[in-house]
């Protein structure tokens, strides 16, 4: 008569609604998708056996996220991590620390923190660090003329 399926690990169960601000740390099973603003983590209990989580370009996260599937939209402050993939589409902005097996990232995504990838097993990493430049001196000299007088800057 009903129609029962189970739920896939990839089908988005929950919601966080675009007006909503939850204040405290989530634990999800399954998939959860964020339209609004969480101030706290985020995480799967199911860790790297499943578990999909969705933040849209409206939404926030102010704290730790983790999942095996991440798709990034919106904003994260707070360092990511992801056992399966992270997706960072062209308006995702993470300001923290990326660890990640595999990673998708669009055209316009911003990323300031380290990017780590993660071996298939799980016990090496390898860093992506930004490059310190050197300071260059100046090269050149500049004169200003005022009336006429000159002044050397």
């Amino acid at each position: 008569m009903f129609n029962k399926r189970a739920v896939s690990q990839h089908e988005i169960a929950s919601l966080v609604g675009a007006t909503t601000v939850v204040t405290g740390n989530i634990e999800f099973s399954g998939g959860l998708r964020i339209d609004g603003t969480v101030r706290g983590s985020v995480r799967c209990i199911e860790g790297e056996k499943g578990g999909m989580l969705v933040i849209s370009e409206s939404g926030r996260v102010e704290g730790e996220v983790c999942a095996a599937h991440l798709v990034v939209a919106g904003r994260v402050d707070g360092p990511v991590s992801a056992a399966t993939l992270i997706e960072l589409h062209p308006k995702a902005r993470v300001v923290g620390d990326v660890r990640y097996r595999a990673l998708e990232m669009h055209h316009g995504a911003v990323v300031e923190g380290m990017m780590v990838h993660l071996s298939a097993d799980g016990k090496t990493e390898t860093r992506l660090e930004p490059r310190a430049e050197p300071r260059a001196e100046p090269k050149a000299s500049l004169k200003l003329a005022v009336g006429s007088e000159s002044v050397a800057a």
